[in-house]
């Protein structure tokens, strides 16, 4: 089981490298890491679980987190209620961004991250809307059209694979400017 404990921290210099490609048959090592990816995520979001094991939780963990400098993500955004179904719950093997908004969209409280252990208050742009291609376990292809909250949480983790923090894309000059035209989800 992945705890807080097997997620390295901003510093370690895997969080800045480009992370390599996931190659298809997946190996069982790779299998067992993205499932226990998803489990983290499903543990962090159930409060009797997390308070246990000292988890925060999380909506996406990358590979590259675990020290792993592969191409590959869980993403597991809950429903608005209890009752419904995740909004987007999927491993991500090798995903891509076929396309972007030129709207930009960022959350109102900032963002987070499982590796920053600081609060970097500051507007994080990210598309508000993007087509997202990926594989899954079994190499088999998907794409889903995300906006709003699913697209950012997909862009964070995505650039977990590329080297990028969240903070990067806050504007060191004024952390909370408002570029023309960009939302912010409250």
């Amino acid at each position: 089981m992945i705890t807080m404990k097997n997620i390295i921290r901003e510093g370690n210099p895997i969080l800045r490298q480009r992370a390599n490609k996931v190659e298809f048959p997946l190996s069982p090592e790779d299998k067992k890491l993205a499932q226990d990816m998803m489990e983290f995520l499903e543990n962090s979001q159930n409060e009797e679980i997390a308070e246990k094991y000292g988890l925060r939780a999380g909506v996406g963990l990358a590979a590259p987190q675990l020290a792993v400098s592969k191409r590959m993500t869980a993403v597991l955004v809950p429903g608005t209620t209890e009752e419904q179904d995740p909004l987007f719950k999927h491993v991500l093997i090798n995903p891509t961004i076929l396309s972007e908004s030129v709207q930009m969209v960022a959350l109102g409280e900032g963002e987070g991250c499982l590796s920053v252990d600081r609060e970097v208050p500051g507007y994080v742009p990210r598309h508000n809307r993007i087509k997202l291609r990926w594989y899954d376990l079994d190499g088999n292809e998907h794409q889903a059209r995300l906006n709003g909250y699913e697209a950012i949480v997909v862009q964070h983790e995505l650039d977990h694979l590329n080297g990028v923090l969240f903070y990067d894309h806050i504007n060191k000059n004024n952390p909370f400017v408002i570029p023309k035209d960009m939302l912010i989800l409250e």
